[in-house]
């Protein structure tokens, strides 16, 4: 398929800019992937669409502040990071801008929240062919814990903040209430709408309720250039599966019960490690799902199949995006018609006024 299929229009007033006054607040789009029917609710209706014995997947990645400023040590020039992921202790790749004015060897400043320097400088050690400089950091024992003073949240660029800064709203809602080891330079947004009160609500149904840890990196939001979807490749980003995780979706599998994903980040680990059990020749029923570390750079689009999740919530993405063409592949498993089901009911959201990306609304694909 080509990239321009997973088109559309979108007027910009439906580009969230701030997030619901409550997160269960939002609105609810649901797909029913196989008759094409499709519903509108709020979101605190998804208990309605779940029974007990489900089991509900969500990524607990937190998001850090990853986006820092600094100025040329020697001259002065402002520089704007976007923290990329960890080699190891105060070693990173970034996102710098202008990228120009960092050659191997320079050296820059960074800046607290009030615009002052502080004791934390960095200096460019190396440069690879997508442009992401490799920088060291001094003056901190560990930039992870410098980072509340130092850094911004990093909101994507579609969500326009006039002032630099600290913004406690963001800081608060770009994360899930469930966040827990750092490691995102972006929210997996599907998670947003969830609240303690409505996940112990869920609970209580009997519904259980399970975590795994997908860092969201670049790789998921990196726009697709190449003309053929086939010709796109994905960047490579950190997951981890707890035990407990893992037995759950297969006992899940196992007896008939379904696996519901929360997010297109949680559903490629799932997808990942499913295609792992099958290319080590593992039983495809009970290995679905293995605990442990690891890395993926899978892309699904249409057609392809899934094995693990059998419902995905997911917010409304950018045209032309990888996540949308995931999107599309799940409302169609091994067939291309997904992306017309998709795109119609985004179609209908538009007309809705629905609000879309980040801080917008809720779409269920059962």
């Amino acid at each position: 398929m080509r990239t321009a299929d997973f088109d559309y229009c979108l007027p910009p007033e439906l580009i969230a800019q701030r997030p619901a006054a409550e997160r269960d607040q939002c609105r609810l789009l649901v797909l029913h992937r196989h008759s094409g029917q499709v519903e509108h609710g709020e979101f605190r209706a998804l208990r309605e669409y779940l029974r007990p014995g489900d089991v509900l997947v969500l990524n607990n990645s937190r998001v850090i502040p990853a986006r820092l400023r600094g100025v040329n040590a020697k001259s002065g020039g402002q520089f704007e990071l976007l923290l990329l992921e960890a080699n190891g202790l105060n070693d990173w790749w970034v996102m710098l801008r202008p990228g120009k004015r960092a050659r191997v060897g320079t050296r820059m400043v960074l800046c607290d929240g009030l615009g002052q320097r502080t004791a934390v400088e960095a200096e460019v050690v190396a440069t690879n062919p997508e442009g992401h400089r490799r920088l060291r950091f001094t003056g901190t024992p560990n930039l992870l814990e410098a980072l509340d003073e130092l850094g911004e949240t990093p909101l994507p660029p579609y969500i326009d903040r006039a002032a630099a800064g600290p913004n406690e709203l963001d800081r608060e809602r770009y994360q899930t209430v469930y966040a827990h080891p750092p490691g995102s330079v972006a929210a997996p947004t599907a998670g947003l709408h969830f609240t303690d009160a409505l996940l112990n609500a869920i609970r209580a149904d009997g519904v259980q309720v399970c975590f795994l840890t997908l860092h969201v990196g670049l790789g998921t939001f990196a726009p697709v250039k190449t003309e053929m979807l086939s010709q796109h490749i994905m960047h490579e980003e950190r997951y981890e599966v707890p035990e407990a995780t893992a037995h759950l979706i297969n006992a899940a599998k196992q007896s008939g019960q379904r696996v519901f994903a929360v997010g297109t980040t949680t559903i490629r680990v799932l997808e990942s490690l499913a295609r792992s059990a099958r290319t080590t020749g593992s039983d495809p029923v009970t290995a679905q799902v293995r605990s442990g570390r690891g890395r993926t750079d899978i892309f699904l689009h249409p057609p392809c199949d899934f094995k693990v999740a059998d419902a995905l919530l997911t917010n409304f993405h950018l045209p032309r995006s990888t996540l949308l063409m995931l999107v599309s592949a799940f409302a169609a498993p091994n067939q291309t018609r997904g992306r017309d089901l998709v795109l119609s009911a985004y179609a209908e959201a538009v007309g809705r006024r629905y609000r879309f990306f980040s801080y917008g609304d809720a779409m269920l694909v059962l």
